[in-house]
């Protein structure tokens, strides 16, 4: 333990990738922390479902950047690799388009190239030049750090925003990637990325290129055991530091005294601490756990007029046989594609088409499904709960639309095959994880709700309230909300003299470059003299 933090006591409320990430950097910084999680086990979107043998992550399905993943065990003196085996995938993403072509996309850039080539050689000779405009700004999120760091002043936004201008990263992602590719595949493959942290491609600033940068940079990975053994790592890590964890202990207040919080309340009673760290959703923990006379910016009206993410509908399906038409990841689109996304984001419809995302983890990992079984999840992006839909009586209709439309694409008597089956609706993120409207990734990312527009790490309504995780800067998706815990981190360190915490390349820990030389290894990523942008 470290002497500036003895005697303070920490609250973290939640414990999803976020609020485990801000308690685990606080104890090892010997803040003494109590992590509350209203579920029975830890996890948040990340939870884990079992059932019959067949194993499944109900949420995040990859790891990007395991690098700011492997920081947090750093700041403890330990090591990522200790508690977790990751996999490096290849390819990242299978994708089927409306028209029956194919294309896999992966962290091998000739291998995308001669893809890319069968459909249109001039956008195959500019993937290079796409890559070298990206880079900018891969390098100021991460190389930079500008997302690790609080924008909790119009100072900080007004010196972010020339470097946004120059790098046109203002613009929205759909229109940066299409000055460069001409093909229909090749720009929903370059711009699709913001759909992984609840955005609109065609709304959503091209800072969000930074994500797939972020996978041909450090790959693309999984664990094996699926993505909860990485919740199960940082909560085993907490507590053995000495963190105190209990389950099943929803906070119903954070109780605010003179502007300031004392601590929470739980099952009638107070636990007094001298900072709250929330890691629920923020129109949760605004507007149900800090009573309205205590905020003044985000107020009731602020919230009702905030834009939530998309939602989604997600089933759970564990069969009897396996489909190797399935990559580890695979996405099957329809022909709609900026038309679809305004039915979701603007129209809030249930359109008559759907484009989903398969994750079936035992391509990788065989022991997540009974032997010779497939467990899998199907997730398709749907309008939150300002839409108005009534999932309790479209639930059962709607999976049966899915199924049948599964089997005849190609994955044979599906429905016969069947052993298991779970379904997860706006309904469920609104009442299981407290999502406000049922959102699925927090606040929309769109210009206006990025930076210093989200809520504050440190929050500006409440002293010694701190918010973590997506609804945060810098935003959703696990590298997104593990960096947020950082932010947070950091924003406490400045307040109680703790230490710094930023070292991601400690010497004889985990790093980024080691990981690329076992990926190389693999053959998932190419040698650096045959990657134009790497060897710049």
């Amino acid at each position: 333990m470290n002497d500036p933090a003895q005697g303070h006591r920490a609250i973290v409320v939640g414990a999803g990738f976020g609020g485990l990430a801000a308690a685990a950097r606080l104890q090892a910084a010997g803040v003494q922390v109590t992590l509350l999680e209203k579920r029975e086990k830890v996890g948040g979107r990340a939870y884990q479902l079992k059932d019959r043998g067949y194993v499944f992550d109900m949420g995040p399905s990859l790891i990007t950047a395991p690098h700011i993943l492997d920081s947090i065990f750093q700041a403890g003196g330990r090591r990522l690799e200790d508690y977790v085996d990751l996999v490096p995938l290849d390819p990242y993403y299978r994708i089927y388009f409306h028209d029956g072509t194919v294309l896999d996309y992966t962290g091998d850039m000739e291998a995308m190239r001669s893809q890319m080539a069968r459909y249109n050689a001039d956008d195959a000779a500019n993937l290079d030049t796409f890559l070298t405009k990206v880079r900018p700004i891969y390098d100021a999120v991460i190389g930079d750090r500008l997302g690790s760091k609080p924008f909790d002043s119009v100072g900080s936004m007004l010196r972010f925003l020339p470097r946004v201008a120059k790098l046109q990263a203002w613009m929205p992602v759909s229109m940066f990637v299409n000055r460069f590719f001409e093909d229909f595949r090749h720009r929903f493959i370059f711009s699709f990325h913001p759909l992984f942290v609840g955005g609109n491609p065609f709304t959503t600033p091209a800072i969000y290129l930074m994500i797939p940068f972020l996978e041909r940079e450090g790959g693309v990975w999984f664990t094996r055991g699926g993505m909860y053994s990485v919740v199960q790592a940082l909560a085993d890590y907490f507590q053995e530091m000495g963190g105190e964890l209990r389950t099943g202990a929803e906070v119903e207040e954070i109780v605010v005294r003179g502007g300031r919080t004392v601590g929470v309340r739980t099952d009638g009673e107070l636990l007094p601490a001298d900072l709250v760290v929330s890691n629920a959703d923020p129109g949760h923990t605004y507007g149900a756990l800090v009573e309205t006379k205590h905020r003044k910016r985000w107020s009731d009206k602020k919230l009702a007029k905030t834009d939530w993410s998309m939602s989604c509908f997600l089933l759970y399906l564990g069969t009897r046989r396996q489909y190797p038409k399935l990559e580890h990841h695979t996405l099957i689109l329809t022909e709609r594609y900026k038309e679809l996304l305004k039915d979701i984001f603007d129209e809030k419809i249930l359109p008559d088409d759907f484009s989903m995302y398969l994750h079936a983890p035992t391509r990788t990992d065989p022991s997540m499904a009974p032997e010779g079984g497939e467990s899998m999840y199907v997730l398709i992006p749907v309008a939150n709960q300002r839409s108005g839909l009534d999932w309790s009586s479209l639930k059962e209709p709607f999976t049966e639309r899915v199924l049948e439309f599964l089997e005849e694409w190609g994955l044979d008597d599906l429905r016969k095959e069947l052993e298991v089956l779970h379904v997860f609706t706006p309904e469920d993120f609104a009442t299981e994880l407290n999502a406000t409207v049922g959102n699925a990734f927090a606040i929309d990312p769109k210009f206006t709700q990025t930076a210093w527009f989200r809520p504050h790490n440190r929050s500006e309504d409440v002293d010694g309230l701190y918010l973590v995780g997506a609804g945060t800067h810098p935003g959703a998706g696990v590298p997104g909300v593990l960096l947020s815990a950082e932010t947070t981190y950091g924003c406490i360190a400045e307040d109680l003299g703790l230490p710094d915490q930023w070292d991601w390349d400690e010497p004889g820990r985990v790093a980024l470059d080691d990981l690329r030389v076992a990926a190389r290894e693999a053959g998932v990523l190419p040698a650096p003299d045959e990657d134009p942008v790497a060897s710049e």
